[in-house]
């Protein structure tokens, strides 16, 4: 219906270029299913475009008939639910609460078969045209810009934030943030203000002459260092590297030996590598093996 568009702002089926009479649209279709097919999450903007759609066709053709089918309503947003009244109430929008069993063509229209579960009953909508509100879901090489960034990244393949409340904004790795669809369904008005927090957290860090970090971060014990690289292998934020260094041995003799590094600004302290090295090199600041060991015999005396 945009006049810019491709039909010059008339409505009309892709299949036929055909005016369609009676339009049927199906909420939820890929999300909110646990059964395998779809996704289990809800794609949050679905709701709100198609009461939007729907408005629009009934305002430019009042002669054409619209039907929606859904689960729920969802509306969380600012005049969000006032916007989905006025759908049903001015424009006359059928919402029809139930989920939709098949769809199938017969004699060219298109019947859409499902529930009516506020009347109890079975219905079935001839449909010029059949609309479907599909599931949002992640650009597919975003496990490659997480593997890039040691961003990390939940089951359905969004980025996840540090705390859902307290850092809603900042990933687990420090320097990365995130904004938008990424991290989760969003609607336009949450973008924008997420990626306003993003550049102010940002700004924060840059205009800091210096910088706190963690202070439980993880040390090598050169002298027990064997370079074998597994802590490094198993390191989310590849905050440990490798160098070659000179040990002064007995008798005024010398050896050079890999051993591991530890960059602090960049160690998170999960003490993920603490328990991977199998020397017993690598210790996490405040908890090392000694501490730990010290803490527990003072336990079991009391």
């Amino acid at each position: 219906m945009n006049a810019a568009g491709p039909t010059g702002g008339t409505l009309l089926r892709p299949s036929d270029n055909e005016h369609p009479k009676v339009i049927t649209f199906i909420q939820c279709v890929g999300s909110r299913d646990s059964s395998g097919c779809g996704k289990p999450y809800c794609s949050k903007i679905c709701c709100m475009y198609t009461a939007k759609h729907a408005m629009l066709i009934r305002e430019k053709y009042p002669d054409t008939e619209v039907h929606v089918f859904y689960i729920d309503v969802r509306t969380p947003g600012k005049n969000y639910d006032e916007f989905y009244r006025r759908a049903v109430e001015q424009y006359g929008v059928d919402y029809i609460k139930g989920m939709v069993g098949k769809v199938y063509n017969e004699n060219g229209k298109l019947m859409v078969q499902g529930s009516n579960l506020i009347d109890n009953e079975q219905i079935t909508i001839a449909s010029d045209l059949v609309v479907l509100a599909t599931a949002i879901e992640p650009e597919p090489s975003v496990r490659k810009v997480a593997t890039l960034l040691t961003a990390s990244i939940d089951t359905n393949n969004f980025l996840t934030e540090s705390h859902a409340k307290l850092r809603p904004v900042e990933s687990p790795t420090a320097g990365v943030y995130l904004a938008g669809v990424c991290q989760g369904p969003k609607d336009i008005p949450e973008t924008v203000s997420q990626a306003s927090a993003c550049a102010a957290k940002v700004i924060g860090l840059l205009v800091k002459d210096k910088l706190k970090t963690n202070p439980c971060v993880a040390t090598p014990d050169e002298m027990m260092c064997n370079g074998c690289s597994q802590c490094a292998n198993v390191c989310a934020y590849g905050a440990i590297t490798y160098l070659d260094k000179e040990f002064r041995l007995g008798g005024g003799k010398t050896e050079t030996r890999r051993v591991a590094s530890v960059n602090p600004a960049v160690c998170q302290g999960c003490g993920a590598c603490t328990v991977t090295c199998p020397s017993g090199a690598m210790d996490l600041k405040g908890f090392s093996s000694k501490q730990i060991m010290s803490e527990v015999e003072a336990i079991c005396k009391k």
